[in-house]
């Protein structure tokens, strides 16, 4: 990494902080996490000087937000900000921030326009080229215009998954030795020693049908059916998360007959108020049409909450053998799986354990050192190209 940095001057990296400056979902828990483990893996014999960018009108990001890192907060509308530099990449970071960066690092798959530094994005997925109408307004008029040609572009391609850079070199063409599988760490949880009592099942994510949930909710009405007829209870069904794309009718769903006395729909939660959550369930369920990594899945297997996943995107490759996968589309599948497993207190132990060991080969370090190679790779890029 240094052959193009003079020696004994640190390597400066501007990394965009702003998916994590108002709720820490997904990209938003990738760039915190990353940030704070790249701070603390930082070694004397490599130095380095990690700036974190944000810009809003509105919200203002803490100077101590990561310690050990630069901040450099602009009062300018993220979609002002966005629209200039994704259709004229203008304003450069140099000219935004008044300070030159050997790498630029983006979160996302749309670079930072910089005149000197290596550039490097992040894919999380490439469901917004499959599937735009599960996209926003903004991600449907930029992304997949845009993103091909910008992911090609960059000097490193960072991805969270092998699924993603699969998925990478399949729909941009983009060669595999420019992509960095990436993965996502665990958090630095306790395991819980038991499971509660009258234990819920928990989904943890963006409420929209990106996430599948309105699938969810019909296996959630079957699997009370069954239980139903059979006179054994079902433990209620908490949906966690933000309220996200076309949420209206799923959480209309959730609050009408027959659900509303068994489904409790929380709205976001903070990074702090997380871990309990997941302590207080039976099982973590994610039924995502695709998922890029699959970030719920990991934590609950650190608490040690037993996982049914959809056989989708990266989460087969996230839980392993630890989890319980059913086919997206097939709610009767998801039912049954849900009733084998509430029935099956054995099963769900073994699970557990499971899970604890698979949730130890994921580490922010990792993720840490993982980036710090596709920076390398991204100045050997820039410095053959000139």
């Amino acid at each position: 990494m240094r052959d193009t940095i003079p020696p004994g001057s640190p390597l400066r990296i501007l990394l965009d902080y702003r998916p994590a400056l108002r709720q820490r979902t997904g990209v938003g828990e990738y760039v915190h996490e990353l940030a704070r483990a790249l701070v603390g893996t930082a070694e004397p014999g490599r130095p380095e000087s990690l700036t974190l960018f944000s810009s809003a009108w509105q919200h203002r990001m803490a100077s101590d937000v990561v310690p050990g890192a630069t901040v450099i907060d602009r009062r300018i509308p993220v979609r002002v900000l966005n629209l200039f530099w994704h259709r004229a990449g203008w304003p450069t970071v140099e000219r935004l921030t008044g300070a030159t960066f050997d790498v630029v690092h983006s979160a996302h798959p749309l670079r930072l326009p910089s005149r000197r530094a290596a550039q490097v994005v992040t894919v999380h997925d490439l469901d917004f080229l499959t599937h735009p109408e599960r996209t926003s307004a903004e991600i449907r008029r930029d992304y997949p215009a845009l993103a091909p040609a910008h992911i090609r572009a960059a000097d490193a391609v960072a991805v969270v998954s092998r699924h993603t850079a699969s998925e990478v070199v399949r729909l941009t063409g983009v060669a595999r030795e420019q992509i960095f599988v990436c993965p996502l760490g665990r958090p630095d949880w306790t395991p819980r020693d038991t499971e509660p009592a009258n234990a819920p099942l928990l989904f943890l994510g963006s409420i929209e049908p990106r996430k599948n949930v309105g699938l969810l909710l019909d296996a959630y009405e079957r699997l009370r059916a069954m239980r139903d007829a059979r006179g054994v209870t079902t433990p209620r069904l908490i949906l966690a998360g933000g309220a996200g794309l076309d949420s209206g009718p799923i959480l209309s769903r959730a609050a009408a007959p027959p659900l509303a006395a068994h489904v409790t729909v929380l709205g976001y939660v903070a990074p702090e108020a997380r871990r309990s959550l997941y302590a207080s369930a039976m099982a973590c369920i994610l039924p995502s049409h695709t998922e890029g990594f699959g970030l719920p899945a990991l934590e609950a297997m650190t608490i040690g909450v037993p996982v049914v996943v959809a056989d989708q995107g990266a989460l087969p490759e996230v839980v392993g053998t630890a989890g319980q996968l059913f086919h997206a589309g097939d709610a009767e599948a998801l039912a049954a799986a849900l009733d084998a497993l509430i029935s099956a207190p054995d099963d769900r132990h073994q699970m557990r354990e499971a899970g604890l060991v698979q949730s130890r080969l994921f580490s922010w370090t990792n993720t840490a050192e993982r980036t710090r190679e596709a920076w390398a790779h991204a100045l050997e890029r820039k410095a053959r190209r000139g």
